[in-house]
């Protein structure tokens, strides 16, 4: 890359599917919104008002913290009224930019990469995912063909300029695939792999490392089961 490699914007667990306003709010409550908008999705409808103390009890969080959120994002609330669902949920989609439909490329084709390409679920979200690309050339054509050979990922991107790149790939080949989808005109990556990447400072990274899950969860499990073996004093 022709700049330093310096540190770009990089987060952890980000939805970051997202317009530019979003960066108005937190980054915690970003990552609660689109729980609050699943939330809205799953209501009958029958039901045409909710109210935030019902969307904290649903989800088991503080009243007071999701009304700070949906007043971040919304001006449809009116006290003991409450929020008109469907306007609510649009103003949910529109701040998070899942009306602006974004296209992506995966670079990576083994389990993982597969998987992503194979999720219907992105378009919900605004993501489009153009195709997945290996350098292994005997899994070009697979999957419908949306299964392109590395080499062919410069001609994509020039022509039809996705803005998001996936990366899937081992630990020690993301670096050079992050350096190549940033030469292509990527923007914006979303890596899975469980390495650290360097880049110019425009460049925003998000990084989904199991790892962290699973160490949160490790730790739970072992502070349950401590806590399942001390005494109980009130016997």
């Amino acid at each position: 890359m022709g700049a330093s490699p310096a540190v770009g914007k990089a987060v952890s667990v980000f939805p970051w599917f997202c317009s530019v306003k979003s960066f108005s709010v937190s980054t915690q409550t970003l990552q609660r919104l689109p729980m609050y908008l699943a939330y809205l999705r799953t209501l009958p409808a029958t039901e045409s008002r909710v109210s935030a103390s019902s969307i904290a009890s649903a989800l088991n969080l503080n009243d007071v913290q999701v009304r700070k959120d949906l007043a971040a994002v919304s001006s449809s609330g009116r006290p003991k009224v409450g929020y008109p669902i469907e306007v609510l949920r649009d103003e949910l989609e529109s701040f998070l930019g899942y009306h602006n439909v974004d296209s992506a490329i995966i670079v990576g084709a083994g389990h993982l990469g597969r998987a992503l390409l194979n999720y219907g679920g992105f378009k919900t979200y605004g993501l489009e995912i153009l195709a997945a690309f290996d350098a292994n050339e005997e899994l070009a054509g697979q999957e419908g063909g949306r299964i392109l050979h590395l080499s062919k990922l410069s001609d994509m991107c020039a022509r039809l300029h996705p803005r998001i790149g996936i990366i899937t790939v081992p630990a020690e080949a993301a670096q050079q695939v992050c350096n190549l989808m940033v030469k292509c005109g990527i923007e914006a990556i979303w890596n899975f792999a469980p390495v650290h990447l360097r880049v110019d400072e425009k460049i925003f990274v998000t990084n989904e490392n199991m790892a962290v899950h699973l160490a949160v969860i490790s730790n739970y499990l072992r502070a349950s089961m401590r806590a399942d073996k001390l005494p109980n004093t009130f016997d």
